[in-house]
């Protein structure tokens, strides 16, 4: 009876393990954070590893997107051979492919970034027969631009207020000088006229 299961194990691994080796899921990796200001190009980074080869005909790669403060996501790029940007919404002619999934890239570029923008972008990476893995996620943070004039003003102050912690340190310094020499020609007067006594 033994030898029954032993056979039928050994029966059951030979098939089962196979398939098991074969499918593995791909790896996807970005960062977690990013922040751009807003009116410039921000790149969305997205490398992926796969274990099986990679060709523009298995590869496909899809970004969505899901606003601050809300659950539900909207795809807005698709790359499969080649780049599907978005044909309509907040996102046309923003949206662009930067990546080359030869090189395990499935990088995206949004130009001109919005404050609308700010937001959860997911990469999701497929290359048949691997199976989808965890999507990498990345949180965008869109601030406003800094005017010259704040920065002219921030300037001004840090080299204001650097200014006068050097001008107080001169001050204090120079007068430590004069202080110093001051009591040596005390203490030189006082030795004369201890001299000047004793003869």
């Amino acid at each position: 009876m033994s030898r029954v299961w032993i056979y039928l194990f050994s029966a059951l691994c030979a098939l089962v393990l196979p398939g098991v080796h074969q499918v593995e899921g791909i790896e996807v990796l970005t960062s977690s954070e990013l922040e751009a200001v807003n009116g410039t190009d921000v790149r969305l980074k997205c490398t992926f590893k796969s274990t099986h080869p990679l060709s523009e005909e298995s590869v496909s790669v899809s970004w969505s997107f899901r606003p601050l403060g809300k659950t539900s996501e909207e795809s807005i790029f698709l790359y499969h051979g080649h780049a599907y940007p978005p044909q309509d919404g907040k996102f046309k002619d923003h949206a662009v492919w930067s990546g080359n999934v030869m090189k395990g890239d499935a990088s995206i570029t949004l130009q001109n970034v919005q404050s609308s923008f700010n937001g959860t972008y997911s990469c999701q990476v497929r290359n048949t027969p691997d199976f989808q893995g965890f999507a990498g996620e990345i949180s965008l943070r869109v601030v406003q631009k800094v005017s010259f004039s704040e920065i002219g003003i921030l300037a001004i102050a840090v080299g204001g207020s650097i200014g006068v912690v050097l001008l107080i340190l001169i001050i204090y310094i120079v007068v430590r000088v004069f202080r110093r020499r001051d009591d040596d020609m005390d203490v030189e007067m006082e030795d004369h006229k201890s001299k000047d006594q004793v003869l």
